[in-house]
């Protein structure tokens, strides 16, 4: 009795050591994120599911190293326009099949919890805005910016209700602002409030997810909301709601493809060939908007007239990070160490991808 159980009793000791360590881990990256995720939100994040072209969910497992090097695992959220579709459309897999190897899926519900995978070695290449990468190099999440989505400012903005007697920005001191902490509206509240000359400290802060954020302001609970496309169509469309300012002038609301680092070192002629498909499929939703907002309608639940509103004022390419979209992004990462949302300073341009996008 005591040779068989001596071994099995040593295995436990290790497992728990080891789910305990990497518990901790997520519990510190969590908690730099603050991004407002409700808890439900943040455990099915940490349990990503991944589907078939079929739309059938499937469990996803991190490959054994005898198959990732014939795998490439792909993180998605369906709000990101052109990685969901290169999805349904099937075309990234007939890519990597002459070469015999395979994609895979993995669905986030927002990108802090798409780059912990990354971080986790479940996915090797992602999308996200632009706040999501600075908190993840905060924290020490080992990714690299590989390219980046112009979208566009106009595709965010802080809204008030139709009837609201806030005419401009430094009207909101001492106001009730709902945002998504850490996200590419709360940096577009700072910028505008600072432009205004009003303290980020003044207004009354108010963080919620998007969903949340919609009921208090439909209710009137806050006296304004910052957020970005589609939900900020959907808002207009659905309240009237009212632009106070969106980001012209003040943030670049840029996107950003993103990539493990062991998968860009290892793997640089799959990476290109990712970001070739996923420029072909960029160039169709650049000039089809109708169809793009017909496709993502069911997925999204919002109405496809709505979508399309939102898809006209948005830019799509995949174009290599420059010495300008790297300063502007080390801009934002700036602020959100000035106002103490992650703790310490950061270089952007130390995790900037040093390949070249095909032309």
């Amino acid at each position: 009795m005591l040779t068989k159980f001596f071994p099995t009793r040593l295995l436990g000791m290790a497992f728990a050591f080891l789910q305990r360590f990497q518990q901790r881990r997520i519990r510190t990256f969590s908690l730099l994120f603050a991004v407002g995720l409700s808890l439900t939100l943040a455990v099915s994040a940490c349990s990503p599911s991944a589907s078939d072209n079929s739309g059938t969910p499937q469990t996803t497992q991190a490959p054994s190293p005898a198959t990732s090097n014939t795998t490439v695992r792909i993180g998605y959220q369906k709000a990101s326009t052109v990685l969901y579709a290169l999805k349904a459309r099937g075309e990234l897999e007939k890519a990597f099949a002459a070469s015999g190897s395979s994609v895979t899926w993995a669905e986030f519900p927002a990108g802090p919890p798409l780059l912990e995978a990354l971080n986790a070695g479940s996915i090797d290449f992602g999308y996200t805005g632009e706040s999501p990468p600075i908190f993840a190099q905060a924290g020490g999440i080992p990714l690299v910016y590989v390219a980046y989505d112009p979208w566009s400012p106009k595709a965010e903005a802080i809204l008030v209700p139709k009837d609201s007697p806030i005419k401009s920005v430094a009207e909101l001191k001492g106001k009730k602002v709902a945002f998504a902490k850490g996200s590419n509206a709360n940096y577009l509240l700072v910028k505008a409030l600072e432009k205004a000359g009003v303290q980020y400290s003044d207004i009354q802060q108010v963080t919620l997810t998007p969903a949340d954020a919609r009921a208090v302001f439909e209710r009137k609970n806050v006296d304004a909301w910052a957020i970005w496309d589609p939900y900020l169509a959907a808002a207009e469309a659905a309240t009237g709601a009212r632009t106070l300012i969106n980001a012209t002038g003040l943030a670049p609301n840029r996107g950003y493809y993103l990539a493990a680092k062991s998968f860009v070192d290892a793997k640089p002629d799959a990476l290109k060939r990712v970001l070739d498909q996923v420029k072909k499929v960029s160039e169709w939703a650049k000039n089809n908007p109708s169809e793009v907002a017909k496709f993502l309608s069911p997925a999204l639940g919002i109405d496809a007239p709505v979508l399309e509103i939102a898809e006209k004022r948005r830019e799509y390419d995949i174009l290599p990070l420059t010495d300008e979209v790297i300063t502007k992004q080390q801009e934002v990462a700036d602020t959100f160490y000035k106002i103490k949302l992650i703790p310490k300073e950061i270089k952007v341009k130390e995790i900037v991808w040093q390949g070249k996008l095909n032309k």
